[in-house]
């Protein structure tokens, strides 16, 4: 399986095909976004796109937003989901793929048995996030 990262201006190419695998992540964000907002965002390069592929099936879609803090230049992974995603190559290449941006942190909020899976390749908890609307 290979990582790539979609082009902005292939974003509405390919949406089609993710957007079942994003539309699948974010069903877990409470609604805080939903796959309108990740295309929109994406479409824009506000968020990137990268894809999981063998051959010429797609079997995993991430949006990512990236950003700079003072010490830090910050991947948040917005969305992952698919099939197969989750191995030692395919996190690496993920990692590497980020790293080429000037990356030099990926974070993400995710639940903690997802926390304990990521845990195998590296990831560990940073902190807790909570909030309230007003």
């Amino acid at each position: 399986m290979k990582v790539q990262r979609v082009p902005v201006e292939w974003v509405p190419r390919t949406w089609p095909v993710i957007a079942p695998l994003v539309a699948n992540a974010l069903h877990l964000s409470r609604a805080e976004y939903t796959v309108e907002h990740a295309q929109a965002y994406a479409a824009t390069g506000q968020w990137l796109v990268f894809v999981a592929v063998e051959g010429d099936v797609i079997y995993g879609a991430a949006t990512v937003e990236v950003f700079n803090r003072p010490t830090a230049r910050v991947a948040f992974v917005t969305a992952m989901g698919g099939r197969h995603l989750m191995s030692a190559d395919v996190v690496q290449q993920f990692k590497q793929a980020l790293g080429t941006l000037g990356v030099t942190q990926i974070e993400g909020a995710v639940r903690p048995s997802m926390a304990r899976l990521l845990a195998r390749y590296g990831l560990t908890n940073k902190y807790s996030v909570v909030g309230v609307t007003l």
